[in-house]
Parts: structure tokens; sequence; C-alpha cells
């Protein structure tokens, strides 16, 4: 059975949506994008807390728990940050295989993608140092919805193309590469040269001066006939192209699209949907259509090997 561990918001967000949540690779930090009537971006950090479980001296043992603190908020008021609801959210997959700070991307239905960088004025860059001063500046309320430490995150890169709003982005699994899709129908893939990746900037705390030069776009990739919803990187298996990564994506067309990589150039490799389905797939009463209404979510099972849908239609 799955149980709640802790609610993060408090009841007076109810009016806002929670679009989506994203958790950092090495799962300290988690970060929710919640849209109108007050938009903003909420980050939390895990603290362990060390407890006793037992009051006996002779059975007592030290256990851990996980404890949610408010690390920083995001508004749409800040400078250079959003002017219309934000939709989605992302952390760099980063932060566990290298000493680098941690990296947001966020999108808005302003049609604008924003790159975050983690910033703190305490000196020391210990995590558990961190994490204890965060833990005891924040001790009266684990849901606080005050951040009473030195923490923020402040906008680095500004990455513009898409007419109007954006509805999804993805990292794919190296962090080299940006993905982001929305109602213009179109797909930008976007090279990052972050700190940690192949190519990166050579630095283990911040990146350069000139952020705008860590991102160059790659490709932008059109097919869709109607609102593109929901994209995923995942592993080619040496199926399409010769890069070992392909994305899906779905759209408000009913239909998925496979985009793989070829010489340095993305095609669209397959279309699930449009009266057609797959050899491997078995024949539908719907008459090959894979779904009949907008599609709206995708995702990839971890190794890449199944990647799922999910429709409007209730499938």
């Amino acid at each position: 059975m799955i149980e709640a561990i802790s609610t993060l918001t408090t009841a007076n967000l109810t009016r806002s949506p929670a679009w989506q949540a994203s958790f950092s690779i090495d799962g300290k930090y988690l970060a929710v994008c919640f849209g109108n009537p007050d938009t903003h971006v909420k980050i939390w950090q895990c603290c362990k807390k060390r407890k006793s479980s037992s009051h006996d001296d002779a059975d007592k043992c030290v256990v851990e728990e996980e404890e949610w603190k408010l690390l920083a908020t995001i508004r749409d008021d800040d400078a250079g940050g959003h002017t219309r609801s934000i939709r989605s959210v992302s952390f760099a997959p980063t932060s566990i295989s290298y000493d680098v700070v941690p990296i947001l991307a966020t999108a808005s239905f302003d049609g604008k993608v924003l790159i975050w960088e983690y910033c703190h004025d305490d000196d020391d860059d210990d995590d558990d140092m961190m994490q204890e001063k965060h833990h005891d500046n924040n001790s009266t309320n684990s849901n606080n919805e005050q951040s009473t430490t030195s923490s923020y995150f402040e906008p680095i890169a500004q990455l513009e193309g898409h007419d109007n709003e954006i509805k999804d982005l993805a990292w794919n699994t190296t962090g080299s590469l940006l993905a982001s899709c929305g109602r213009d129908k179109t797909i930008w893939i976007w090279e990052c040269f972050l700190p940690g990746t192949i190519g990166g900037v050579d630095n283990n705390n911040n990146m350069e001066e000139d952020d705008g030069e860590a991102f160059e776009c790659l490709a932008v990739l059109q097919g869709h006939d109607g609102d593109v919803k929901s994209i995923a990187f995942g592993p080619s298996h040496n199926q399409w192209g010769e890069g070992e990564e392909i994305l899906v994506s779905a759209s408000y067309d009913n239909t998925i699209k496979v985009w793989a990589e070829e010489a340095g150039d993305w095609y669209c490799a397959m279309t699930l949907g449009e009266d057609s389905v797959p050899q491997s797939m078995p024949s539908s009463s719907s008459g090959g259509i894979v779904h009949t209404s907008t599609v709206w979510s995708v995702g990839f099972a971890p190794g890449g090997v199944r990647f799922f849908s999910g429709s409007d239609d209730g499938a």
C-alpha cells in the first residue's frame, strides 16, 4: 500500500493548480510549478533528521527520517522571470554524479524556457552543513511557506523560439539535450553545455558569465497537426537512426510520433495513429487508431524497452 509521507503545500494554494513536479536525479530536491492565479515554482530540499526510536538507553537505536524544507520560491514577478502561467518544470540530470549546483528548467505560457541555477550565500558548500543550517532555521514548521535561508534560484539563460504556450519539457538522460513542445505544434531540441555533461563547462561551482552560449538550438521538429502536449527521451535500442536516443511526442491530433537522429538531423521515424499500427501491436476494434482523442502524456519505463501513453479517451 502507498501512503502519503508529507503534504508540502498549505490550503491557501488550492486555487492554483499544481501543473507538474520534478525530482532532482539524486532525490535531494523537489520542484513544483503552480498555475494561475498565483503562478510560481516552489523548491523543497530533503533534510535528514536523526531520531532515537526508543527512550530506553539499552534499546536505543538512531534512525534517519526525511523532512522536506522549503528552499526557495520562484515567482512570475521575479526579475528576469516568466510573465505568464508556468506550465512545466524539470531538473537537469546532473546533480548526482558531479559536484555541481542544481540546474532547473521552467517553461511558461509566455513561450519561453528559463534555466535557473541554485545560489546561496553560505560560504560552506558542503551539502550536510547546508541541510543542518536549513533545518535549524526552519525547525518550527516542516511545511513553513516562508524560506528563511539565503537560498534562491537565479535565471541564467532564456531560450526563445516558440510562438506561444509551451506545454512540456524533457531532458535526455545525460543532460546534454533539452526539448520543449507547445501549442504552436512544434518541438524544439536544444544542445546543452552544462557542468557535468559531455562538452559542458568545466566548472564545479557556477556556470560561465555568458550562459546564453551554454545552449544551442539543434532542431525544430514539425509534423503534428495539433498542440504537442508531452515529450520524453528514451533509448533507441538501435531501432531508429544513428543516435543512442529517440524522442516521443504526444499531441492534440490523437497521435504519438517517434523522432530519431541521423547524421545530426532529427526526423519523424514513426507515427502511432493515422489509421496505422506497428505490426508488433495487436489489431484493435478502433480500426487501427491507437488513441481516439488527445494524447496527454507519454513516458518511458526504466531501461526504455516500453513506453506508455495516456489519452483523453480513457486508455
